[in-house]
């Protein structure tokens, strides 16, 4: 296992690369051009910043989340070509600096919902927090006003520029089906994946956050038989899955750890976190310690452990604690606990391997 951190970049992160550096066993950074929209090319200046800001830490930038996919492919629309050619001439400039993995999520809208960016929890420490009943009443325009108003830093998948047009993206995806979703992510990746398994780079899909339909909106990435799918649409080692704990563990119904071993050879990028699920639908993301949350953590670990892991991990979100001022969700200090967390779990599963094999 790689351990990695996701860093939003110099001035928009209230994380430093040297803190990072700290962090025991953290190899690199997951980055992306967070100042560039869906649909355009990055330019191998802005990339190359971000190469040198990395090699200067001794921290490398293999992992890239997000290059966005633009609404347009997504809609399956006459212009959808233009994005897809931008998409595969940034593919080819991130292999110039070493990148061997792409992040990237093919949800309608919004790349993912919360109600509450600071739900208070019984410690004192807040996280993020998504209630129900509050999305099944809520117009999307309300959520929209109250979580993505003038934030201070970026909200990847909700940048102001595009949910200022929220009525007529809804009014496109009015009549768009799951099946037409899934047959526009097939032509995105029949498209995609030859380019990037020319250059070594895997495609990695994030699953839905949360996995089912919000607002009406069709989600196709949302559990085991999904994933399955999506690896059958273009049968080759460079269509893969970001395998995610969190997003999928919201949905008690799906078991993490047999997906990691059922899909041990696509998954070379794993988000590993937990959330504590409610009867009535609603879930918090909580601390990586298995028994703070629903998703049993320990036996994810150790299913990758099981496979002999050796892609690339991340600790996915954190709550807020010890008076930090962050990006919701993504603070230095309890993600940092959760690295720790999982090397320790990590280790033991290891030694435990090991004393197994020598009989």
């Amino acid at each position: 296992m790689r351990m990695v951190f996701r860093w939003y970049g110099r001035g928009n992160d209230t994380v430093t690369l040297e803190q990072i550096k700290q962090i025991p066993g953290v190899e690199g950074i997951v980055w992306a051009l967070h100042d560039m929209m869906p649909g355009e090319e990055w330019p191998m200046d802005k990339i190359m910043a971000y190469k040198e800001l990395s090699d200067a830490h001794g921290l490398h930038l293999e992992v890239v989340e997000s290059v966005n996919v633009h609404e347009d492919i997504k809609l399956g629309l006459s212009t959808r070509d233009l994005y897809i050619d931008n998409y595969i001439r940034t593919i080819e400039k991130l292999a110039k600096v070493g990148v061997k993995t792409i992040c990237y999520n093919f949800m309608p809208v919004f790349d993912w919902t919360r109600t509450d960016l600071y739900k208070e929890l019984e410690d004192g420490s807040t996280a993020l927090f998504y209630e129900k009943a509050a999305i099944d009443s809520m117009d999307p325009h309300e959520l929209v006003r109250k979580i993505a108003v003038k934030p201070d830093l970026t909200m990847p998948g909700w940048e102001p520029e595009r949910l200022a047009q929220l009525s007529v993206l809804f009014e496109a995806y009015k009549n768009v089906t799951e099946e037409d979703l899934w047959g526009n992510l097939q032509y995105f990746l029949e498209r995609v994946v030859p380019a990037a398994a020319e250059h070594d780079i895997k495609m990695a899909i994030h699953p839905d956050d949360p996995p089912w339909p919000v607002f009406g909106l069709p989600r196709i990435m949302t559990g085991r038989d999904s994933i399955r799918r999506l690896l059958d649409l273009v049968d080759s080692p460079y269509n893969c899955v970001t395998l995610c704990s969190g997003s999928l563990g919201a949905n008690p119904a799906n078991d993490i750890a047999a997906m990691v071993r059922e899909f041990a050879d696509r998954i070379p990028f794993a988000h590993i976190r937990n959330v504590k699920v409610y009867e009535n639908g609603d879930f918090v993301e909580t601390s990586h310690r298995a028994s703070d949350g629903s998703v049993d953590t320990v036996e994810v670990v150790r299913a990758y452990s099981d496979i002999g892991f050796t892609g690339y991990a991340r600790p996915d979100h954190g709550r807020h604690i010890w008076d930090e001022k962050c990006r919701p969700g993504y603070g230095l200090y309890d993600r940092a606990l959760g690295i720790m967390y999982l090397w320790g779990v990590w280790d033991a599963a290891e030694r435990a391997k090991k004393e197994r094999m020598n009989g």
